[in-house]
């Protein structure tokens, strides 16, 4: 379990550039403090939320099979998580956002493993376990909302980004990373708030990928149900955050009736939100998505859609009428009366067709670009694809003829066909040529020294979207962040700390009453006065027991406690509430 991932049907299936961003959970990392924080954010949790929550939280937390008393194993979870058609993977901290909602669309959760500080127990813009685990799990048990966050990675992986996009996701993983290690100087965490404060402020337009993640933000991560009178929350940022589920319940949160516009409302992790989205339940995201879906080039395609992928400077894919897909990075696009004429690409580039790659057009076919026109012939009402064998013999579109295309727009093919590849309802994708020429007016595109030629038919394109069609066509091995996760520090002082931790820990769940607490009273506040959980978890067990006089002068020192540490006597006072609001009820 430390050092291996434990497979399953749902994972075996996952493509190999997901399965780089996959890390073991090593359980034995988490220290006693670490399971302490996890109990005392899951109780209050399971506490509040109770009250404020969708009724899928709690049921949830039972199929999922997620305790209160202890961090969940990756293992245990995927067992249990298979019964409902899910499973889940451990990575370090963020990962593109492209990756993250594919691994959605494979009904895979992917879940940061790392859990936070004590110091940050109310809210860490890091993702961590309780974010993770104790937010996003219990939810997918609604089946309805398991199939909305399936499909939301289904079509969210194919949005388009821009180069800025890239720039932001390393922004916000470098600054959750500083500000969740310990001891980082207040200029490095400065510098990083900066530096994702100005792209904020200058992303331009918003790119599909930025749209869609604020949909992600307003509904996966920060979404209310029901109506804006009385909301309960669903979205996981708020499930796993004791601090701003209860803030997102106060009137100084404004609530919205959810709906497309929140493609367009940009987020800041760094701040509580200001506004929340509430839809009236869970089949209403499903129809804002296809909404969304709808004015995406994954659907639309045309111009704007090469268009969106040569801005983006990535790997891409265009589909064009008769099922061919180019796979490559877009560097040009020549249009005429609004439409594309001519698409060209550079670098390695793939053709497929239903996201398998053609046979001899990989790569290695195709390793320094492709281009090729779109549309139909200049002065004929009929597209080459849709021309019967009759029409093709009619204008010399056969194999071992020399013709010459004319496109509208002004592109010419010139050469001698040598074949042609049809797809599976005989339509022809896909034509060869030697000895060719093919220009735009005069300025030529392909020579016939450049080799054979290969041009693909199609009238229009009717997709375009992020990533390849096949994804074996490319290596996409090729995770290599810029930051990583900052593990906490061992210390003679920390390790000490953990020691009372376990000793507490093991007292507990042995139901132990006969070692007494006073020693380990007496350890904590003079080594470790400025802990205060702990404190909290020995009045837990004095309560209990009903031993009142070391019970009175341990809440004497919490309240002293709370006046050194201003900042976290409501955590004190939380903590103290779930023990004595438990014994009154």
């Amino acid at each position: 379990m430390n050092s291996t991932i434990e497979s399953n049907p749902l994972l075996d299936r996952l493509p190999k550039h997901l399965k780089q961003f996959i890390k073991p959970q090593d359980y034995s990392d988490y220290t006693p403090i670490n399971q302490a924080v996890w109990r005392y954010v899951m109780r209050k949790n399971v506490d509040y939320l109770s009250k404020v929550a969708h009724s899928s939280y709690l049921e949830g937390l039972k199929k999922t099979g997620i305790e209160i008393d202890n961090i969940p194993s990756m293992y245990g979870m995927n067992r249990i998580l298979t019964e409902i058609g899910w499973a889940a993977v451990a990575v370090d901290g963020f990962i593109p956002p492209n990756a993250f909602m594919e691994f959605q669309a494979y009904n895979v959760l992917v879940i940061a493993s790392d859990i936070r500080q004590l110091e940050h127990i109310e809210y860490t813009p890091a993702p961590d376990i309780i974010h993770e685990g104790a937010g996003h799990a219990p939810i997918i048990a609604n089946p309805e909302y398991a199939e909305y966050l399936r499909r939301f990675g289904e079509i969210g992986c194919k949005a388009i980004s821009s180069d800025k996009d890239y720039q932001m996701y390393e922004a916000i993983r470098l600054l959750s990373i500083v500000k969740e290690a310990e001891d980082t100087p207040q200029a490095t965490i400065d510098a990083a708030e900066k530096a994702v404060e100005d792209l904020q402020n200058n992303m331009g337009e918003l790119s599909e990928m930025a749209q869609i993640r604020n949909l992600h933000w307003w509904t996966v991560e920060y979404g209310l149900i029901g109506t804006v009178e009385n909301p309960k929350i669903y979205g996981a940022g708020l499930l796993s955050s004791i601090g701003e589920s209860a803030h997102c319940m106060t009137n100084e949160v404004k609530k919205i009736p959810y709906d497309i516009s929140a493609a367009n409302q940009s987020f800041d992790i760094t701040k509580l939100q200001p506004q929340l989205y509430v839809t009236p339940d869970f089949a209403y995201l499903s129809l804002v998505l296809e909404e969304f879906a709808n004015k995406m080039a994954l659907r639309t395609g045309g111009l704007s859609g090469i268009e969106k992928l040569i801005d983006s400077n990535a790997l891409g894919t265009i589909e064009l009428s008769t099922g061919i897909q180019i796979s490559g990075v877009f560097s040009s696009v020549i249009e005429h009366e609004g439409k594309p004429i001519y698409i060209q690409t550079s670098g390695k580039t793939a053709l497929a067709y239903r996201e398998k790659e053609l046979v001899g057009h990989g790569t290695l076919t195709h390793p320094e670009g492709f281009g090729s026109p779109i549309g139909k012939l200049e002065g004929i009402n009929l597209a080459i694809e849709d021309m019967s064998p009759k029409d093709l013999n009619a204008y010399d579109i056969l194999e071992s003829k020399t013709v010459k295309l004319e496109f509208e727009g002004g592109i010419t093919v010139e050469g001698e066909i040598i074949t042609g590849s049809r797809n599976l309802q005989g339509e022809i994708i896909l034509i060869r040529f030697k000895n060719c020429t093919v220009k735009h007016g005069e300025t030529i595109l392909f020579q016939p020294e450049w080799g054979i030629y290969d041009m693909a038919v199609g009238k229009k394109v009717i997709s375009a979207f992020s990533g390849p069609a096949d994804v074996n066509s490319f290596d996409l091995i090729s995770h290599l962040p810029s930051s990583k996760t900052i593990k906490a520090k061992h210390t003679a002082e920390r390790d000490d700390l953990e020691v009372l931790y376990q000793t507490i820990r093991n007292i507990r769940e042995t139901k132990d009453t006969e070692t007494s607490l006073a020693p380990i009273f007496e350890k904590l506040h003079i080594n470790h006065p400025n802990d205060w959980l702990l404190v909290v978890e020995i009045t837990e067990l004095l309560n209990d027991r009903n031993e009142p006089q070391l019970l009175q002068e341990i809440m004497v020192y919490l309240d002293q406690l709370k006046v050194k540490r201003p900042q976290v006597a409501h955590l004190i006072t939380g903590g103290l509430d779930l023990i004595f609001d438990k014994e009154k009820a």
